[in-house]
């Protein structure tokens, strides 16, 4: 290949005169200097909004990522991400079968990668619904096992089912996230030019409620009729511990989920419910309010339309 052959980042002597002020005093041009290229700066606004972003934010977030001249609404990041998932061969399921091992037992390193997708695609939530399959996936198999607990039809299976994926999950999420990205956008932040991702606040959610699934979906009922359920000391203990292990790891993923986040200053205050979710555990142990047989009698009444026997 010839020198002059085209290479990124190379001008001939032509194009150089063509932009004198390009020049530098030491005689080169600023064209090969990759400092000179300022891609166009994304933060976000609320949702629906066009990306903003200024000199302010950038040295809060890092060095912006190569594809962020792309820029598009809140509103057009959505339509993909439903557009994807009904495109199965698109979605990555082994990397989201990662983050949710990850989430277990390392869930710094989870957020970790957000990070890099908001330098690679400006963007902090998740474009591939993957794991929002994935999770849906694990709701329908833990669903099962509390149906065979519970002693549940098929009719009250498919009840149960449809409450824990759109009451429990992605009902209750969409409030947390809303509320939260509203605290987080009203109080939290320490830029004016960028505001937090209702799509992240969702994400955060998602992830803080895969484990809290693991603990409540999957250990407590093979530990209900076995040790649980029975008037005991021991037996509410186990009970109540359960709830509060799988509350705890759900504000302590949502705590890191929005620390993670540059543009936000004082998120130790999502730490701050540990106090009173502990005064109240020690509080239900002495007062003999086995939670765990009250929301087994729940789920039962709320599947089925009568009491478990």
């Amino acid at each position: 290949m010839s020198q002059n052959s085209y290479r990124p980042g190379a001008f001939s002597a032509a194009q150089r005169s063509a932009y004198p002020s390009a020049g530098t005093s030491a005689g080169t041009s600023s064209f090969d200097n990759p400092a000179f290229y300022q891609p166009h700066r994304g933060g976000y606004t609320t949702p629906g909004a066009r990306s903003v972003h200024s000199a302010t934010s950038t040295t809060l977030t890092g060095r912006v990522g190569c594809l962020t001249a792309v820029k598009m609404t809140a509103l057009a990041k959505l339509n993909r991400f439903f557009r994807r998932l009904v495109r199965f061969r698109q979605m990555d399921f082994e990397f989201a079968g990662w983050q949710m091992l990850y989430l277990l037992i390392h869930p710094q390193k989870v957020y970790r990668n957000f990070m890099y997708r908001k330098r690679a695609k400006d963007q902090w939530a998740r474009d591939d619904p993957a794991f929002l399959v994935l999770l849906a996936a694990s709701l329908a198999i833990t669903s099962i096992l509390f149906a065979l607990v519970l002693n549940l039809s098929f009719g009250g299976f498919v009840s149960f089912l449809l409450w824990v994926i759109f009451i429990d999950c992605i009902g209750v999420g969409i409030v947390v996230a809303t509320s939260l990205w509203f605290i987080s956008n009203r109080f939290l932040r320490r830029v004016d030019d960028q505001d937090v991702e209702w799509g992240y606040c969702f994400d955060v959610h998602l992830n803080a409620f895969f484990p809290m699934l693991v603990l409540l979906h999957v250990v407590l009922p093979f530990l209900f009729y076995g040790l649980i359920d029975y008037p005991y000391f021991f037996s509410r203990l186990l009970g109540n511990s359960i709830w509060f292990a799988a509350v705890i790891y759900y504000i302590y993923i949502t705590f890191l989920g929005y620390t993670a986040l540059p543009i936000l200053q004082k998120t130790h205050v999502f730490l701050y419910p540990i106090t009173f979710i502990f005064i109240f555990y020690v509080a239900t142990v002495c007062a003999g309010w086995n939670i765990s047989r009250t929301a087994m009698d729940f789920y039962h009444i709320r599947a089925m339309n009568e009491n478990r026997t």
